[in-house]
């Protein structure tokens, strides 16, 4: 632990607002000798490089501009600028607590680990859909705690807007391939076969404001279901069933409703009571009947988002036996 440096590596794509409010959070950090930040402009129109400016007199920041390739070239390119020894990645729709940085430090201090990831958090100043889809992207019904759950978790696979990585495993491995979303863990899995451990720091959270709308969280539910084939198919030993679990949820839904025409009821009453108890889990979280109701929805549109994109790609991959690049090129940079 002692000399680790980090640096915080964070690309953006036409998001200055969110670059102000982020690098705003780091102001608030102590320890202020021990991290740089470096920002990577990705080919961006609307550039955050005003927004850098006003900050450079408070925080140590590089700022990069660069023709865009996708989030993982940019992670890439911000890694091989970087100063430290120790890369923490974060997205630019996130928000740091005062303590993000005193707690990974003491966790890595006690217990070592080459990369990391940590857990996402609604703040009291998100929207209701915020904070609907942030329950039902982190619950343990829902995700089944393959984000992060209450405790440390051995082979965890980070997500990159909240992720820490060491320049030696960043060297060995080479950090994140062209493929997105899913370069992240296509990059943990490719760590494990090089023999690093990863894992999970509870306390390390940050607030992210997942700044989309329905629409916007059908398709990347939609992608993130389309690409976990392609990673089991590059990486066998990481299959589970746990990914077929939004199929299986929306299509025994579908046929559950269904049955209802034949006064067969059991099936729509199981669905009847998960989507009650999600609704009180909601509830309790956030004190909010409004976020509640739009949880459930959230969860429906996460589900049947994920589970079709799933299918879509199995059928494509498994039974057809076509080629990821070329079927799916949009997942691609």
């Amino acid at each position: 632990m002692e000399g680790i440096i980090f640096s915080f590596i964070i690309p953006v794509y036409n998001r200055p607002d969110e670059i102000e409010e982020l690098l705003e959070s780091f102001s608030k950090f102590e320890d202020k000798e021990i991290y740089e930040i470096v920002i990577v402009e990705d080919g961006s129109d609307n550039t955050s490089k005003n927004v850098v400016d006003f900050f450079r007199d408070k925080l140590d920041i590089s700022y990069y501009y660069k023709p865009n390739s996708g989030p993982g070239d940019s992670r890439n390119y911000g890694m091989n600028k970087a100063k430290g020894n120790y890369f923490i990645i974060l997205d630019s729709d996130v928000i740091l607590p005062p303590n993000y940085l005193a707690e990974v430090k003491t966790f890595l201090k006690n217990s070592y680990y080459e990369c990391f990831g940590g857990p996402d958090a609604a703040h009291s100043s998100f929207t209701n859909l915020q904070k609907a889809i942030n329950f039902a992207m982190t619950s343990f019904i829902t995700t089944g705690g393959i984000r992060g759950g209450k405790q440390q978790v051995e082979d965890f696979q980070p997500r990159s807007f909240n992720m820490g990585l060491s320049k030696k495993a960043f060297i060995a491995s080479g950090g994140f391939g062209k493929i997105h979303p899913g370069e992240d863990p296509d990059l943990s899995l490719r760590l494990h076969k090089l023999g690093y451990k990863t894992t999970f720091i509870e306390n390390a959270y940050v607030y992210h404001k997942r700044r989309v709308s329905w629409f916007k969280f059908y398709k990347q539910v939609y992608k993130f279901g389309m690409v976990r084939p392609i990673l089991n198919q590059w990486h066998p030993s990481s299959k589970s069933l746990v990914y077929w679990f939004p199929t299986i949820f929306s299509l025994g839904l579908i046929t559950s409703i269904i049955l209802l025409v034949f006064n067969l009821t059991l099936p729509i009453y199981l669905y009847l009571f998960y989507f009650a108890l999600a609704f009180v889990l909601a509830f309790i979280s956030n004190k909010n009947f409004l976020v509640a109701f739009q949880a459930l929805l959230a969860i429906i549109i996460q589900f049947f988002g994920y589970g079709y994109g799933f299918l879509k790609s199995t059928f494509n991959l498994v039974v057809l036996g076509k080629n990821p690049e070329e079927t799916f090129p949009q997942l691609f940079f």
